[in-house]
């Protein structure tokens, strides 16, 4: 397959952004520097919150200051954009009918992904922002392969968005048994047959492989679908 160049639209947040381009480094089958993937990432920082427009209905703030970022990337030349921020996808059609390149749909291609593994009717766990969780963007892809998406009661969900605004977005240490344990909760007491790791900021933190296997995360997903899009092979694959 040709190789065709990648642009990221990041910053949502900057440590999600650079554990994202970390992971395409590493995961790309490459020998030599001219084997891996030419990347445009834009660190946009200062972009909206995007829980925070969602919840307060103010999306064009958002997609107003997106929309430079997708000019820029036409500008540059790429092939195909990843986002890798799972509550940016509430947005994602207005987003696409804003450029002519393709943006990879993050949470299509991590449905897909569970549904290919679990089949229908199957009980799958969120962890992700209040954005993400009230924006029905998994819920919608979850109703339409037949699969039930099961959201965190309220004090779980909190403590979820106490590791993600609280923690690592100030760059402070996670306990990883802190999120295994929400992790478990979900699978043990819930009874969910996975869980989605809907966070990029949550994707930052490591966790056994034995809670893991239960686990998609969205940003590896969408790591694996990058590469792909960008003409290469993954050496996990």
């Amino acid at each position: 397959m040709e190789a065709k160049s990648l642009g990221i639209i990041g910053g949502m947040g900057p440590k999600a952004t650079s554990v994202f381009f970390d992971m395409i480094i590493e995961q790309t089958a490459a020998d030599r520097d001219q084997e891996h993937i030419d990347i445009v990432i834009l660190n946009h920082a200062t972009l909206p919150d995007r829980t925070g427009v969602i919840l307060r209905n103010e999306g064009a703030r958002f997609l107003g200051a997106v929309a430079k970022d997708l000019k820029l990337l036409e500008a540059a030349g790429v092939s195909n954009i990843a986002i890798p921020c799972n509550t940016s996808h509430y947005f994602y059609n207005d987003m696409q009918q804003m450029t002519s390149i393709n943006i990879i749909n993050m949470v299509d291609e991590t449905l897909k992904v569970i549904y290919e593994t679990y089949g229908e009717h199957c009980k799958v766990g969120i962890l992700a922002t209040n954005g993400t969780v009230s924006s029905g963007v998994y819920r919608k892809g979850c109703d339409h392969y037949q699969m039930q998406l099961h959201e965190p009661d309220a004090p779980i969900q909190e403590h979820v968005m106490d590791i993600i605004y609280n923690k690592v977005k100030r760059n402070l240490p996670v306990e990883p048994s802190e999120f295994e344990g929400i992790i478990r909760h979900l699978l043990d007491h819930d009874q969910c047959q996975c869980v989605i790791i809907a966070c990029t900021e949550l994707s930052c933190i490591p966790i056994q492989s034995e809670v893991s296997d239960h686990c998609v995360d969205a940003m590896a997903v969408l790591v694996q679908k990058s590469i792909e899009l960008s003409g290469k092979k993954s050496i996990t694959l």
